[in-house]
């Protein structure tokens, strides 16, 4: 019969917010291999609003909130 080595701490004390508490030690360390400034400075710079996205979203809040106010009043 073989056991299993368990851990007597299930969450790792110095890690500060409780959720990253919880997560496992390999997926807390994972948090280092975001990309550095430069790589999100590509990304975000890839990720601009067209004068498009911005009609939609003016359009989608005006409707949502002449349906709230309908269901309201």
């Amino acid at each position: 019969m073989t056991s299993k080595r368990r851990a007597l701490v299930l969450s790792d004390e110095t890690a500060r917010h409780p959720f990253l508490r919880s997560l496992p030690q390999h997926v807390r360390h994972g948090i280092a291999d975001l990309p550095d400034d430069e790589e999100r400075h590509g990304v975000l710079s890839r990720m601009k609003l067209s004068s498009g996205d911005c009609r939609d979203f003016l359009a989608t809040y005006c409707a949502s909130f002449v349906a709230v106010s309908i269901f309201i009043g």
